[in-house]
């Protein structure tokens, strides 16, 4: 795991490497985030990463769920960054509650776990990407800014174990969530890692075409994010 001393040396560093993706302002501002994290030492030091780097900035660091849940709308964040080893209520049920609240929000995980069960239950809750400790604090803002693009970032070894879980799955007999042709290459192209604008983009279409095709595919499967629309997608052998 990257020590806390280490996040907040590379801070003011890490924007400078990884160049204009990280520095680019938020269109209506800094990146807003938000910290779910018991241990002080490496809360303090996510909060300083966040803070000391061009266009994010920290609105809350909590220590616990409970906390969260009762502070985080006085000023909603962009992305909240959850961790699951949580004093009282655990990460996941937290990202749960959250996002029955604020379906717009997004939600990270950021943990010390990478087993089968913790993983595929995050992404049912509702959280977009998982992310283990150890990731670099340069990654960490790159996947800050992909999620809210619409990505699902994962560290490596959690991708592979994602990919190996959902082959086990046998797919359910007649759920196919009645979806159209059109819908079906869109959902493979969610699948594949494509985020709305990329989607677009290979499909040659408009970005409001995608949100529309995409809010039918979510209500057709009822889910309420990407990450529940892959995770369903998989499990059901929807696409190939």
């Amino acid at each position: 795991m990257v020590s806390p001393e280490v996040y907040a040396a590379r801070a003011g560093r890490s924007s400078r490497r990884e160049g204009e993706p990280i520095n680019t302002p938020h269109p209506e501002g800094p990146l807003k985030v938000a910290i779910v994290e018991d241990v002080r030492a490496l809360r303090d030091g996510f909060r300083m990463l966040i803070d000391g780097t061009d266009g994010f900035r920290c609105v809350g660091s909590y220590r616990s769920m409970e906390e969260a849940l009762d502070k985080i709308g006085a000023e909603l964040p962009d992305v909240v960054l959850a961790d699951i080893g949580l004093p009282g209520m655990n990460g996941i049920e937290g990202v749960r509650i959250l996002k029955e609240r604020h379906p717009s929000l997004t939600l990270l995980m950021l943990t010390v776990y990478e087993d089968d069960e913790r993983i595929f239950d995050a992404l049912c809750a509702g959280a977009c990407g998982y992310l283990v400790k150890k990731t670099p604090p340069a990654r960490l803002l790159e996947s800050i800014r992909e999620a809210t693009q619409g990505g699902a970032p994962m560290s490596p070894e959690i991708a592979r174990r994602v990919v190996g879980l959902f082959r086990e799955f046998r797919p359910r007999e007649g759920t196919d969530y009645h979806l159209t042709p059109h819908e079906l290459r869109l959902l493979k192209l969610l699948v594949e890692g494509h985020n709305y604008k990329t989607a677009a983009a290979e499909l040659g279409v408009s970005l409001n075409t995608v949100c529309f095709h995409i809010k039918q595919i979510y209500e057709k499967m009822q889910v309420h994010s990407k990450s529940e629309a892959v995770v369903k997608a998989l499990r059901n052998r929807l696409v190939n």
